[in-house]
């Protein structure tokens, strides 16, 4: 499990009773292989828990077109193909120390 090192934005959203914290990660994400991002993501959902977080963690970032990519549970694919990468960055509203 990579070690990420940083402070990282995030939206803790309740969406139709569901909790969700979306991370929110460099546009340089984007340049990792599929396999480094599972990694990543598995690191941010245990950060998550161990940080006392008890829902589901999505984490986001913007290709070099601008385009919103996510990894995501497969029920949460339908809510991030249509939300706006702007939309979801006003709703930061913490941190964590990954």
């Amino acid at each position: 499990m990579p070690k990420l090192n940083s402070t990282i934005p995030v939206a803790y959203l309740n969406i139709r009773g569901a909790n969700l914290v979306v991370v929110f990660l460099e546009s340089e994400f984007d340049a990792r292989t599929p396999r480094e991002r599972s990694a990543t993501y598995a690191a941010l959902q245990a950060t998550a828990a161990r940080e006392g977080f008890r829902g589901d963690v999505a984490a986001v970032w913007e290709d070099q077109l601008g385009r919103t990519r996510f990894i995501a549970l497969p029920q949460q694919h339908p809510f991030f193909q249509v939300v706006n990468y702007g939309q979801l960055r006003a709703q930061i509203n913490g941190t964590v120390q990954a």
